[in-house]
């Protein structure tokens, strides 16, 4: 047997610091790449022996096995695909920058088969700087392998300290295929020699790895009172990956199977939508919406839930690149054919390929979206109601990140209103709008019962005026983004004065400015008594039954959102409200022939509006004080 010495590339130990202490701040990393480029030596193997069925030798059943040595502190990972001769070994491990499916990739150019075979080959890995983030957990690395065909004298044995260089000698080698030995440091062995740990492992990252990983099985010894390894292996992974498979070929019992392991969701998803995704990005994307909120829904800090897969081989688990904030719900899989696969969060940021997959993925998610809530079916309808009791707050962040799809997703906008409690869309409301009417009339509030008892509305129910109740806390903010649908410019209750256009007909516009000129005297002495709390006073017809209302000019900022804003410890804008009284109320006239209690009547006045609209009295002790001497009277 010979042994020969070799001196790695030059830049080989730069190359090896990079690769193991920041490609990879995650130890266990270093399982997933070697199972990985397992992987595709067996996927190499299938692919040459298409054309030669003796590289099988006398096994035909391609696997992975992953064995420890507690004793010894070594890991192995064993494959039976290709294997290596010794100039192969040399210069596939010899170096980082080369890649011995490259080479294999270029031969196929010649190969007249290449053609029709290229889908097969797009399979096949690099077999690159993987191999190195052994070195992460070991000092030294083992491989003994033998190239599939090649006599069993032909056999080699590489070996290095993953320093300036690295050993190979001829070695007997019975078996096709390589054994990666890991010589593990000490202060590593104790967690990576656990059949449990590598179980884990395993599942994590390799488990739709399209081959059996086999592991050792174990089994409690009761005299010894410890597991004990047996002689028998077992299937650790599930050896298919869902999404690689035909539609055709999956069950919804499959689709809903693979859900819950990957969210840890014990219910099943509300819809799911899974596709390949071909033309400049090639992609495979595996998506759910679930059926229920989870408690960190409303932190948009949070990492997504899309797990990123290249070529099979998982990447990370939050790849909150691929999908907008606002969709941060969505559950999957996206698996990319071409992304590499030592692909970083910030390479993802960058890559025009992640947002190729990002747009189509969005588009994909609101076309499922779509499905629910303009299909015809009652039980679809449902879902996308529950959907949105879950989810629709969140969704609503879109229309002021998403220029791209407003319009979707504006047409999935679900809300309450003075004519339902849930689910009316703006499709709904302009399909219902009374002839004449050019504008969707809106109001926010703090709840549902709120909204439907301000004052605001009185003049909109008399006249039977559909107007929307936003109730959620992103309402406010939406608004600022969402001007108008189909042409239909949404207009706020609350703000501005009251204008229902052509709904209003001459006689009660005339009335109005009969009544306003003659409240003018005590229109002026209310601005008087309430020049330091009100922005002005003013004469309205929105009112039927209640005597006053607060508003606000139309480009100020609203009561709600002033609330909310403070709630959450944020300065609000200061800004007056506008007290808009109804001359026909019968408190309201009392204040014209009162002027001993004018000021406590004007007052009182205000600070009923303000609590109707929901704010709150600066000086509730003044306004109690008030009551109580007018009761006294």
């Amino acid at each position: 047997m010979s042994k020969h010495t070799h001196a790695f590339q030059a830049e080989v130990k730069q190359i090896l610091h990079l690769v193991t202490h920041s490609l990879y701040s995650n130890k266990e990393i270093f399982l997933r790449e070697l199972i990985s480029n397992a992987s595709d030596a067996c996927d190499k193997l299938r692919f040459e022996a298409l054309d030669d069925a003796a590289l099988y030798e006398d096994q035909p059943n391609l696997e992975v096995r992953v064995f420890f040595d507690a004793e010894a502190k070594t890991l192995t990972i064993r494959d039976n695909g290709i294997g290596m001769s010794a100039d192969e070994a040399a210069s596939h491990l010899g170096t980082i920058a080369k890649s011995g499916t490259r080479e294999f990739m270029a031969k196929l150019k010649d190969d007249e088969k290449a053609g029709e075979q290229k889908k097969d080959a797009n399979l096949i890995g690099q077999f690159g700087v993987g191999f190195y983030s052994g070195f992460i957990v070991a000092d030294r690395i083992t491989v003994e392998t033998r190239r599939a065909g090649w006599p069993h004298d032909k056999g080699v044995r590489w070996s290095s300290e993953g320093t300036g260089e690295f050993e190979i000698e001829d070695i007997q080698r019975a078996n096709r295929g390589t054994d990666v030995i890991l010589h593990l440091r000490d202060e590593e062995a104790e967690e990576f020699l656990k059949t449990w740990k590598l179980k884990s492992i395993i599942s994590k990252y390799s488990d739709h790895i399209s081959l059996p990983i086999l592991m050792n099985k174990e089994e409690w010894d009761a005299d010894k009172q410890q597991q004990v390894t047996k002689d028998e292996w077992e299937t650790v992974n599930k050896a298919a990956a869902l999404w690689a498979r035909a539609k055709s070929d999956i069950t919804d019992a499959e689709y809903q199977a693979f859900y819950q392991q990957i969210s840890y969701d014990t219910e099943p998803p509300l819809a799911y939508t899974h596709n390949r995704v071909e033309g400049r990005s090639e992609y495979t994307q595996l998506l759910y919406v679930p059926a229920k909120a989870p408690f960190d829904l409303w932190n948009r800090d949070k990492r997504g839930g899309v797990k990123l897969y290249v070529k099979r081989v998982f990447i990370m688990d939050d790849a909150e690149a691929l999908m907008p904030v606002y969709l941060r719900f969505v559950k999957g899989v996206i698996d990319s054919a071409d992304l590499p696969l030592n692909v970083s969060r910030e390479l993802l940021q960058e890559s025009r390929d992640v947002k190729a997959i990002r747009e189509g993925s969005t588009k994909r998610v609101l076309g499922m979206l779509e499905a629910l809530a303009d299909s015809e079916s009652a039980e679809d309808k449902a879902k996308y109601q529950r959907f949105w009791n879950e989810f629709g707050a969140v969704l609503k962040e879109g229309i002021g990140e998403d220029f791209q799809n407003r319009e979707r997703l504006a047409k999935l906008y679900r809300f309450a209103s003075t004519h339902a409690d849930e689910g009316v869309s703006f499709a709904d409301y302009v399909s219902r709008m009374k002839e004449g009417q050019e504008v969707i009339y809106v109001i926010t509030g703090d709840s549902l019962a709120a909204a439907k008892a301000s004052p605001q509305l009185e003049i909109f129910k008399k006249k039977g005026i559909e107007v929307l109740l936003l109730i959620d806390r992103v309402d406010e903010w939406m608004l600022s983004h969402l001007y108008e649908f189909e042409g239909k410019s949404l207009q706020s209750v609350a703000k501005g004065a009251v204008d229902l256009g052509k709904l209003q007909d001459e006689e009660e516009k005339k009335q109005a400015e009969v009544a306003a000129e003659a409240f003018k005297p005590t229109l002026d002495k209310l601005k008087a008594a309430l020049k330091d709390r009100a922005k002005d006073v003013r004469v309205t017809t929105r009112l039927v039954d209640s005597p006053a209302c607060v508003v606000v000019d139309e480009g100020d900022m609203s009561g709600h959102l002033a609330r909310m804003l403070k709630q959450a410890g944020q300065s609000a804008p200061k800004s007056q409200p506008i007290l808009e009284v109804n001359p026909e109320h019968a408190l309201v006239k009392r204040l014209a022939g009162d002027d001993a209690r004018f000021d406590d009547l004007a007052h009182i006045l205000f600070d009923q509006a303000l609590l109707a609209e929901g704010g709150q009295l600066d000086d509730a002790a003044g306004y109690v004080a008030r009551v109580t001497r007018l009761l006294a009277a």
